[in-house]
Order: C-alpha cells, then sequence, then structure tokens
C-alpha cells in the first residue's frame, strides 16, 4: 500500500561520530502528525506555532451526560469512566489495523519538547508498526517498522540525507538508550489499545485513593469531529497519583480515544497545571486490510535499504 500523508512511545561506524550520529537519527516514534490541532477550535493548520490546550471546564456539562455517566452512590468516580474504558477496549478488538495522522508532545525532565508530527500504520495480529515522519523539517523522511515476534525484538529504522548514506537501515531495540532518547515510552506502546491498557491501569490504580474528580462534557471539537471528552483531576498532590488532570478524549462516532493529555500540578498557587504528555489521532481509517507488505522494508514505496 502506498504511503499517504494526513490530506488524502545503531551499531559502531567510528569512535569519534557514532554517539552523535546515533542519538540524532531517532528522536521519537510515538504517534503525530503533519500541521497542527487546535484543540479550542478542532481546526488543522499548517505553521510552527504550536496549538493551544483544549479547556473543556469553559463548556458547561450537559445533563444528560452528567446523568447518564455519574457514579452511582458509594461507587468512587472514576467507575463510570473506567467501565467505559473496558467497553471501548472490547470495540478495539473489533479493529484489525487503521492508519491515523497524530500530533506528539512530551516532557523530558523539565523541558516541553516541540511538535512532532508522524503518519503511522498499526496492525493488530501480529501487532505491526509502520512510521513515516512527516516533521518537523530535521526528521522527515525517516521511517521506523516495528513487527512483534520479528527481528530479534528490534525496529528497523532509517534517517535521511547524510545520515541515511552513512548508516543505511539500522536495527534498534525499542527499549534501547538510542531509541529511548527523548522519550516518555518505548514504540512497543504506541497505538489506541495500549494507550486504552495503560488509561485502564491508572484508573484502577487511583480507584483505591479518594480525592479524584471526574466529568464528562460533551461538545468537544477535535479536527471538526464530534468527541467527549471524560476529565479527570486529583486536586492534592499525592505520591500514590501520577497527574494532577487528565483528559481523554472520545471520538463520538467511532468510540475510540483521539486525544489524550495529562498534566502535573501548577508550580505556584493559582498558576496553570503543568504539560506532562499529549497526543492526538487524526484522520484515524479503520480496517484498511493491511498486509505484511505495509511493514516490510522491502515494500518499494518506503525508502529502506
Amino acid at each position: 500500500m502506498s504511503r499517504t500523508t494526513p490530506s488524502r512511545r545503531f551499531g559502531p561506524l567510528c569512535q569519534l561520530c557514532v554517539p552523535a550520529l546515533l542519538v540524532v537519527i531517532l528522536l521519537g516514534f510515538l504517534p503525530a502528525a503533519y500541521g497542527q490541532v487546535g484543540m479550542g477550535t478542532g481546526q488543522v493548520s499548517s505553521g510552527p506555532v504550536g496549538p493551544a490546550p483544549y479547556q473543556p471546564a469553559a463548556q458547561q456539562p450537559r445533563p444528560a451526560i452528567q446523568q447518564t455517566h455519574a457514579a452511582a452512590p458509594n461507587e468512587h468516580p472514576l467507575v463510570p469512566a473506567i467501565r467505559w474504558a473496558h467497553e471501548g477496549r472490547e470495540n478495539l478488538e473489533k479493529i484489525q489495523d487503521y492508519s491515523a495522522t497524530v500530533v506528539k508532545r512530551e516532557r523530558i525532565g523539565d523541558k516541553l519538547s516541540d511538535f512532532e508530527y508522524l503518519f503511522v500504520k498499526i496492525r493488530k495480529e501480529p501487532f505491526s508498526v509502520y512510521i513515516y515522519f512527516l516533521g518537523p523539517a530535521p526528521v522527515k523522511g525517516r521511517e521506523v517498522i516495528y513487527v512483534k515476534g520479528h527481528n530479534d525484538g528490534k525496529m528497523w529504522a532509517h534517517s535521511t540525507g547524510l545520515q541515511e548514506k552513512l548508516l543505511g537501515t539500522l536495527s534498534l531495540l525499542p527499549t534501547g538508550p538510542v531509541a529511548m532518547y527523548n522519550q516518555r515510552y518505548p514504540l512497543t506502546q504506541i497505538g489506541l489499545a495500549n494507550l486504552v491498557d495503560r488509561l485502564i491501569e491508572i484508573g484502577e490504580r487511583d480507584m483505591k485513593y479518594g480525592e479524584c474528580d471526574v466529568q464528562f462534557f460533551q461538545g468537544a471539537k477535535i479536527n471538526q469531529r464530534s468527541a467527549t471528552c471524560i476529565q479527570v483531576v486529583h486536586p492534592v498532590p499525592r505520591r500514590n497519583f501520577l497527574f494532577h488532570m487528565a483528559r481523554i478524549f472520545v471520538d463520538d462516532e467511532l468510540n475510540i480515544p483521539v486525544r489524550y493529555e495529562a498534566h502535573s500540578w501548577p508550580e505556584k498557587p493559582g498558576g496553570a497545571p503543568v504539560l506532562l504528555e499529549e497526543y492526538t489521532y487524526l484522520d484515524v481509517k479503520l480496517n484498511n486490510g493491511f498486509t505484511d507488505a505495509d511493514f516490510d522494508i522491502r515494500n518499494p514505496d518506503y525508502k529502506f535499504r
């Protein structure tokens, strides 16, 4: 299958240059997309300026949503959200493969990365990933392939320009230091199913504790598509909690999560929450009938060599 754009988580070369070359070859492989998503308007636009964070609190939840998803008496506030997550996970089992363009941004240490933009193909069985880097410009054209159970558990990757000429196609451990440089998660954790599994894991753990506020907001827009936002807030910093606020946006038609963002507590009283990570899946196309060729470095539409 030909690669399309949105509009339609190395071995020794020489002692002097290898470390620097290897580090810059792969600077990210969780989802991202070319262009930007304005979470306040749902628009995708070009340009170097990143999107402003969407503020669902500005939208008053509709009574029907609150009634449908409200926790029953004596239930933890997270129960309705976890219930949805389990139902959504079952729905994802019906999806054999999908393509998407996704926007990614992560905080590594004290630094928030620039937006990264990729086009991805993902297949459920065997778990397979193809990524084409669409931007920013320094990484455009890079490709990555991972197939579970193949290549001794390693992924194939190539860069562009001089790096590609010097190193060609390389095999890397997804959890190795080069692949994990400036990354919060390894490539093997990419995808909607892995995202929902992680949300369930965190939610079920947080259910052991109180101090949790959960709200559902209708009328969100992600790339002009209607979505429902699930917002989870831990008001007080505790060692038990991984985040202060998390938002999951569920596409109302597809019933799949298309955006996740997590924030830490404000650095100063009354300050804004600190963004930890955000991932937005755009232009999702389900059940494309991908074959082994879509995840093969010998595919003539790809640039592996």
